[in-house]
C-alpha cells in the first residue's frame, strides 16, 4: 500500500466503547507547537509525547495513522496513538499516551486494541508491535490487555 493509498484510510475515525479515535486537525498540531490551550483539551493534554508526534505531523504529508484520543462522554482530548508507517516487512510499530489525569480507566488499553485491529486490516500489514522497557509495568498491562504478547526481551548494558 502505498503512501497515499494510505492517506484514504488513515482519516477513518474508530469509535470503541468510550472513545474516538479521531486524526489530528492542522490547527490542533499548530496549537501544540505554538504551546496554545484549546478548548477540548483535557487539562494536561498535550504530554510530551504529543509534543514529539506534532512536530512529526508537521512535517509530513499525512498523520499515518496517528490519531488523538477523545473521551466520548465529556468530547475532551485526553491522549494519542498512532502507526508507524509504513509497515516493514508486514510489520507497524505502535505508540500510545494519556494524559496523567485519565490513566488507570483503561483507555490505553482500549484504545490500542482498536487501533491493532485497524492495523491488522490493511493490506501487507500482519503484526503490530510496540517497544517497551520491561520497567514500564503500566505499559506492558496496557499492550497485553489490547492483546499483544511478549516476543523478546532485550537486556542492555
Amino acid at each position: 500500500m502505498s503512501s497515499s493509498s494510505f492517506s484514504s484510510v488513515s482519516s477513518t475515525d474508530l469509535t470503541t466503547g468510550r472513545l474516538t479515535l479521531r486524526p489530528w486537525a492542522p490547527h490542533e498540531i499548530t496549537a501544540v507547537l505554538d504551546g496554545d490551550r484549546l478548548a477540548h483539551w483535557a487539562p494536561d493534554f498535550p504530554a510530551e509525547g504529543d509534543h514529539v508526534i506534532a512536530g512529526l505531523l508537521a512535517n509530513q504529508a499525512d498523520g499515518y495513522g496517528h490519531r488523538l484520543i477523545v473521551e466520548r462522554e465529556s468530547g475532551l482530548v485526553v491522549g494519542s496513538i498512532g502507526l508507524f508507517w509504513p509497515p516493514n516487512e508486514g510489520a507497524l510499530e505502535i505508540g500510545y499516551g494519556v494524559v496523567p489525569s485519565r490513566r488507570g480507566r483503561g483507555y490505553a488499553s482500549e484504545a490500542t486494541r482498536a487501533m491493532v485491529e485497524f492495523a491488522l486490516g490493511l493490506p501487507g500489514v500482519h503484526t503490530v508491535h510496540a517497544d517497551v522497557e520491561p520497567s514500564n509495568p503500566a505499559s506492558v498491562r496496557v499492550l497485553e490487555k489490547a492483546g499483544l504478547r511478549p516476543v523478546m526481551v532485550r537486556y542492555a548494558r
